[in-house]
C-alpha cells in the first residue's frame, strides 16, 4: 500500500492510494475519505462510470462534507486496470476506463480486466487492512457504468453490503448498446454468460431475495442516455414482479453528469448511513 498524497477536508482526510492487485496483476489506484474521529467507520464503496478514474468522484462528487457529518468513509477505485501490457481500445466506452465491473474471459482483456473480483476481494482487503473501517458495515453505490456495477455486485455478493443504491445506473446492460458492446468484448458472443452481470436479469432470477429492505435509484429526467442506455423501467418491472422493494427518485430537469450527483449526494449518503447502524 502506498499513500501517494493526503489532503485535509471537512476535518477529515482524503487519501490518494496505490496498491498491487493480485487479481488484475497491475497496480491499482483509489481514493479514500476518512471522516474526523477514531473509527472504525462504516464504509461506502463508490464505483464510477465510463472514462472515469479514482479522482472524478473525489473532485466532482461534492460528498465529503456530508460524509464527515455522517461519520462515513468512502472509497472510490479506478474503473479499470491500466499500465504497461494492459490492453486498451480507442473507443471511450470500451477498454481502459470502461471495465464494467466484470471478470473478462476473452483475450486480450483477460487476465487483467478482472474488476468484479478486484472490487469484492482485493480492494476491500486492501482498505480494511490499512485503514480504520468496519468490515461489518459496508454500503455500495455508483454512477452510470458504476451504478450497474454497484447493483450487480450487491446482488451477487449480498453478504458484503448492507445497502445498495445508484445514480443513473445502466439497469439492464444486456439490453442496451453500452452493455452489449462491453459484454461481447469481455465475455464473448454467448449471451447466456451475460445474465449474471445484468441487475434486472439477476432480480428476475431471484438474486438476493429478501436481503435488501430497499434499493435506491436516483435518475435525472433530462438524462440524454435515459431511453437508449439506462432503462430504469426494466428494473422497476423486475423488482415489482419479484417483490423486491425499489425506490426510483426521478429528479426533474437533471442530466447525467456530476452536477446531478453533487446535488443529491448528501441525501443519498444519509439514506445509506441509516442502514449501516
Amino acid at each position: 500500500m502506498e499513500i501517494l498524497s493526503t489532503h485535509r477536508t471537512f476535518d477529515g482526510t482524503l487519501h490518494y492510494c496505490r496498491h498491487q492487485s493480485a487479481t488484475t496483476g497491475t497496480p491499482m489506484r483509489f481514493t479514500l475519505f476518512l471522516p474526523p474521529g477514531e473509527g472504525p467507520f462504516p464504509l461506502l464503496v463508490w464505483l464510477s462510470g465510463l472514462t472515469c478514474t479514482e479522482e472524478n468522484f473525489a473532485t466532482k462528487g461534492g460528498a465529503y462534507g456530508a460524509a464527515a457529518a455522517l461519520g462515513l468513509a468512502i472509497v472510490a477505485p479506478d474503473t479499470s486496470p491500466r499500465g504497461e501490457g494492459v490492453a486498451d481500445h480507442p473507443d471511450y466506452d470500451f477498454g481502459q476506463g470502461a471495465g464494467f465491473y466484470v471478470d473478462a474471459t476473452e483475450k486480450p482483456w483477460a487476465p487483467h480486466f478482472t474488476m468484479e473480483t478486484y472490487i469484492v476481494r482485493d480492494l476491500l482487503e486492501a482498505v480494511h487492512g490499512a485503514f480504520p473501517v468496519d468490515a461489518g458495515r459496508r454500503a455500495i453505490s455508483g454512477h452510470s457504468m458504476g451504478g450497474h456495477g454497484a447493483l450487480t455486485l450487491a446482488l451477487k455478493h449480498p453478504d458484503l453490503f448492507r445497502s445498495v443504491g445508484a445514480f443513473a445506473p445502466i439497469c439492464s446492460p444486456t439490453r442496451c448498446p453500452w452493455g452489449r458492446k462491453a459484454f461481447t468484448g469481455y465475455l464473448g458472443a454467448d449471451e447466456t454468460a451475460w445474465a449474471g452481470h445484468d441487475a434486472t436479469r439477476l432480480i428476475e432470477a431471484g438474486a438476493a431475495k429478501g436481503r435488501y429492505d430497499d434499493i435506491l435509484i436516483e435518475q435525472g429526467t433530462a438524462d440524454p442516455w435515459l431511453v437508449e442506455q439506462l432503462k430504469p423501467e426494466l428494473l422497476e418491472a423486475a423488482c415489482e414482479a419479484a417483490g423486491q422493494p425499489l425506490t426510483v427518485l426521478r429528479h426533474e430537469g437533471y442530466d447525467h453528469g456530476y452536477f446531478f450527483v453533487a446535488t443529491f449526494i448528501a441525501d443519498h449518503l444519509a439514506w445509506h448511513r441509516e442502514r449501516l447502524d
